[in-house]
This record gives C-alpha cells, sequence and structure tokens, in this order.
C-alpha cells in the first residue's frame, strides 16, 4: 500500500549506499595496496644500500692498490740506493706493453719506426747492466785481553840468615840478565808484580774472610776430608782364608769372631759423660749417633751432646758435634731426612740439628709448656712414609706426643698412657713394628712392657708383659723381613741383667 514516490526513494537509497560486505572488500583491498607500497620501498632502500656498500668497496680496493704501488716505489728507491751505497750503479728498465702487429699496421711508417726504435733502447736496457768497481774495507779488530791471574799461597816466608844473602845474590844476576831482554819481557814482568802486589790483603781483610761463612763451611768440609785420608789404615796382609787361625785353639779362634774393632771417644765432648742413646742412619748405614748427658766437672760446657760418628773411616774425631743447654737422653735420625737429628732433653724440650747449618745448636725446638712434654723424653722415632711421616715422642710421665718436622711450636696429638684406670707408665723406651705406624712397644720403669696404638677411639695401652725385675732400658721390634713373619717379637734389656 505504499505510495511510488517511496518505492523509488527506496530503491535510489539502495544504489548509492553499498552493502557492508561490499565495504569490507574495499578495506581489504587498501591493506593489501599498503602493504604492497611498504615492500616496494623496502626493496628500493635496499637496493641503495647494496649500491653504497659496493662503492665502498671499490674506493677501498683503489685505496689498497695504489698504496701497494707506493710500497713498492719505496722499496725500489731502497733497493736502488743500496745497491748505489756498495758502488753498484744499475738502470731501471722500463717495460712497456707488447704492441700488436694490428697496431703497428695501423700507424704510419713514421711511427712504427720510432716505436721499433724505443724497442730496440728498451731491450738494450733491459739486457746490458752497468757494473761498477767496490771498494774493499780492510778492519782489523784486536782480540779481548785475558787477564791471567797468579795463584799462590799467600802467607809470610821467614827466610833464615844464609838463605837471605843467597837471595841478595840472586837479584844481582837477574838484574844483569833484565838488561839484556827486551822491553816487552820487562813490561810482561812489570804487570805480573803489580798483579802479585795486587793480591796482598790488609790484616782487616784476612780477618773477615776467616770469619766468613763461605770460609768456615768450605774449611770444615776439607779438614774433615783430609782427616779421613790421614788417618786410614788397611791391612794388605790381611788372609781372608783365615789360615792365621789354624794353630789357635778352638775356643780362641770362636772368640776371634767378635773382636773389638772401634773405640768412640773425644776428649773434648765424651770425657766424664754418660752415653745415652745410640741410633744408627738408614740412609749412611756407616754413620753412628750418640746422646750424651752433662760433664759435672766443666761447668761452662753445654749440658747435652749429641756426636756423629763414621765407622767408615778410621779418625778419632766426630763427623758433626750437636749440643744444647739440656741433658740429651734420646736421640736419633730422621727418617726420609738425612741432614736432620732429633734429640729428646731431659727438660722435655724436643730439639731438631740440621748438619747443613754452620750452628752446632737446634734449628728448632719444642716449647715447654703443659700442652708438650714437661718430664724427661727417653723415646723419640719418626715413623710413616715418605710423604706421609711424623715424629713420635713420649716422656716419663706416660704422655706421647705426634709431631710434625716443619713445625715444632706445638704437638698435632697426644694421649695419656695408662693402664687400667691406675697411674700413668712411666716410659723409658719405644719401639714401632716393621712398616707399622699404630701399634708399638714400650718399656716401663717399673720394670714391666706394654703393647699400645696411638689412632683410633681406642688409642692407648690394651696388653702388659711382666718379665722384668728393674727398669726396661730399652726395647726394640723385629725389623728383620723375609718368608716368615717375626714382626711379633720384640727384645727388651733391663736393669736386673738380663735381656728377653
Amino acid at each position: 500500500g505504499s505510495s511510488p514516490f517511496v518505492e523509488a526513494a527506496a530503491i535510489w537509497i539502495l544504489l548509492r549506499c553499498p552493502t557492508m560486505a561490499d565495504k569490507s572488500e574495499l578495506k581489504a583491498e587498501l591493506e593489501r595496496k599498503k602493504l604492497r607500497l611498504a615492500q616496494i620501498r623496502e626493496e628500493k632502500k635496499r637496493k641503495e644500500e647494496e649500491k653504497k656498500r659496493k662503492d665502498g668497496d671499490f674506493k677501498k680496493e683503489t685505496h689498497s692498490a695504489s698504496q701497494d704501488e707506493l710500497d713498492l716505489e719505496r722499496k725500489r728507491k731502497e733497493t736502488e740506493a743500496l745497491l748505489q751505497s756498495i758502488g753498484i750503479t744499475t738502470e731501471l728498465s722500463i717495460v712497456h706493453s707488447p704492441i700488436s702487429p694490428s697496431n703497428k699496421s695501423l700507424g704510419t711508417p713514421s711511427e712504427s719506426e720510432s716505436q721499433e726504435s724505443v724497442e730496440g733502447t728498451v731491450g738494450a736496457r733491459h739486457h746490458l747492466q752497468k757494473l761498477g768497481i767496490a771498494r774493499i774495507t780492510h778492519v782489523d779488530i784486536a782480540p779481548c785481553e785475558r787477564l791471567a791471574h797468579c795463584k799462590e799461597t799467600q802467607t809470610p816466608v821467614v827466610a833464615k840468615p844464609d838463605e837471605a844473602k843467597e837471595e841478595l845474590a840472586v837479584p844481582m844476576k837477574a838484574s844483569t840478565a833484565a838488561e839484556t831482554e827486551t822491553p816487552e819481557a820487562t813490561q810482561g814482568e812489570t804487570k805480573e808484580e803489580a798483579q802479585a802486589t795486587q793480591l796482598d790483603l790488609t790484616k782487616e781483610e784476612k780477618e773477615n774472610i776467616l770469619h766468613s761463612d763461605g770460609f768456615l763451611s768450605f774449611f770444615d768440609q776439607t779438614s774433615r776430608m783430609i782427616e779421613q785420608a790421614l788417618t786410614e789404615h788397611a791391612d794388605i796382609f790381611f788372609d781372608y782364608s783365615g789360615r792365621n787361625l789354624d794353630d789357635k785353639e778352638g775356643e780362641v779362634q770362636a772368640g776371634a769372631k767378635l773382636s773389638l774393632n772401634r773405640q768412640f771417644y773425644d776428649e773434648n765432648w765424651s770425657k766424664d759423660r754418660v752415653v745415652t742413646c745410640l741410633d744408627w742412619s738408614q740412609q749412611y748405614p756407616e754413620l753412628l749417633v750418640a746422646s750424651y748427658t752433662n760433664n759435672e766437672d766443666a761447668l761452662n760446657e753445654p749440658d747435652g751432646v749429641a756426636l756423629v760418628w763414621n765407622m767408615k773411616f778410621k779418625k778419632t774425631t766426630p763427623e758433626y758435634i750437636f749440643h744444647c743447654q739440656s741433658k740429651v737422653m734420646s736421640a736419633c735420625f730422621a727418617q726420609f731426612h738425612p741432614n736432620l737429628m732429633v734429640g729428646g732433653t731431659y727438660s722435655g724440650q724436643i730439639v731438631l740439628w740440621d748438619n747443613r747449618s754452620n750452628k752446632k745448636t737446634p734449628v728448632q725446638r719444642t716449647p715447654l709448656s703443659a700442652a708438650a712434654h714437661t718430664h724427661p723424653v727417653y723415646c723419640v722415632n719418626v715413623v710413616g712414609t715418605q710423604n706421609a711421616h711424623n715424629l713420635v715422642s713420649v716422656s716419663t710421665d706416660g704422655k706421647l706426643c705426634t709431631w710434625s718436622l716443619d713445625m715444632l711450636s706445638q704437638p698435632q696429638d697426644s694421649i695419656e698412657l695408662v693402664h687400667k684406670q691406675s697411674k700413668a707408665v712411666a716410659v723409658t723406651s719405644m719401639s714401632f713394628p716393621l712398616g707399622d705406624i699404630n701399634n708399638f712397644v714400650v718399656g716401663s720403669e717399673e720394670g714391666s712392657v706394654y703393647t699400645a696404638c696411638r689412632l683410633g677411639s681406642k688409642a692407648g695401652i690394651f696388653e702388659m708383659f711382666e718379665g722384668h725385675q728393674g727398669p726396661v732400658t730399652g726395647v726394640h721390634c723385629h725389623t728383620a723381613a723375609g718368608p716368615v713373619d717375626f714382626s711379633h717379637l720384640f727384645i727388651t734389656p733391663s736393669f736386673d741383667w738380663t735381656v728377653k
């Protein structure tokens, strides 16, 4: 029932206004065109950058080529200058690029003739070189002068009256002979005399040399070697077959197997002193260290002395002399350290000597404190391996301490040796079985022998042996290795005149 006017308006509106679908299509098309335009711009920018990079590379190559040409020209000039400096003159040939026949034919006859003449001159310059005569300079270099010093014994020589007269007569003859000698000989003699006078030292300089560490070390070493050589006596008539013992009785012949070989005694250091301990060096079996107590008659001498004796040479003096301010009750060579000797003193201190030092006093010592020993130390021993070893010491108060040879300021560990909750064991000797660093055997003042261990939760004494009626003076475990194990055996001497 609508009018024709309304229908026409509706048709016009539909024709003029697009639908929603048409709008979305237009929008999508617009987006695609924008994206394409951005791609075109990006491609154009990339091409411009590539072009700029290519232009830069070309400029660099051109610059490097020109630089190479400049370097070549500089080297050529340096070579030419060097040749001219040694007297050789050269003319550099000019090399032209070859001209093809076509180029020659294209030119005029006058041009071709000029080109041929240029090529001829270039070829002549290329093959012919002018050589000059070099000047030779002869130079003589004198050798370095070597100074020879005259080695003489700088000791004053007291001439006798008869010798003085002879010496007065000899210079007269020498002076007449010197007059006939050439001047060079006299100059050589004057030089030698000047050197001889320069070797003379003043009294102060001689005293400084005599008291220097280097001279003392040298004199000590050489005097020991000379003494060994002078005191060595060998019996060249000894018969190893034993024929000289055939006429003797069997009892005497049997007793000859055990005879007195050496006696070690020094009047200055051994007199009126008691030997308290002996120990052999494992590195040098001919060396023996002995510890001594004090000499009551010599109040100015040290109370404790340790002497190292040599069994190899027939010398009457000790190899090394060490001392300290307390009586030395025990001494041993430090295993794995051939130059060190350890000593246990009556005061409770442990001292360490070094034969590489010029001093005879200890290089290290433990402090006198409750953490260490306060009673006499009768036993010192180094146990362990080459890379892990310790010094073990025990005193008469039953205290066992473990030390490091590098630091004796305080013990690494300490235990009390007590048997069945009784009083402490007064230890007088100690020994470790072969290859064992934990278990050990100790002897005591009351005559009993104890086995103990120093590591673990049950460290201390765990077994007792009663066999002596007096103090045990020593204990030693069986150390001979063989097919049968005897490491459980040990030997003990005592004041009761028995050895068990």
